[in-house]
């Protein structure tokens, strides 16, 4: 069982709930639990340098803040550590990211009329940024 852990670790870093779901189907509750508590106290397993590397990963894939918040609830990381590695980004480099994802798929020209706003913003929403940072890019 541990075998099948650190084989999981080795291939990428994995959160504390997406090994308990991994190795769950497979193994006992508890051993699970014994396992991953020896990977955490050896350092082979820690949500935090997950989330630190997962972050850095979206990030520079082009997604947002609510995006990468999303996925990181959804992997099982704690709220408090999602919060704490995106708030190491300020919104002024948040919306240089999304200037640059708008600009690799839309070029330099600014939208002509609503439909291509409305086009934009959907984009901008679906990559996890927050609506108030999309009107000021169309609006502002």
């Amino acid at each position: 069982m541990r075998h099948a852990a650190v084989r999981l670790l080795a291939m990428r870093e994995h959160s504390r709930a997406e090994l308990v779901r991994k190795l769950g189907r497979r193994y006992p509750s508890e051993t699970v639990a014994q396992v991953l508590d020896e990977l955490a106290a050896q350092g082979l397993q820690s949500d935090e340098r997950f989330a630190e590397q997962y972050v850095h990963s979206r990030r520079n894939k082009g997604y947002g803040p609510l995006r990468i918040r999303a996925e990181l609830a959804e992997r099982g990381v704690a709220d408090g550590l999602i919060s704490r590695e995106l708030d190491g980004f300020g919104n002024s480099e948040w919306q240089s990211l999304m200037q640059e994802v708008v600009q690799r798929k839309f070029g330099a020209t600014s939208p002509e009329d609503r439909r291509e706003m409305a086009r934009r913003g959907r984009f901008l929403t679906s990559r996890g940024f927050p609506s108030w940072m999309i009107n000021e890019y169309l609006f502002g």
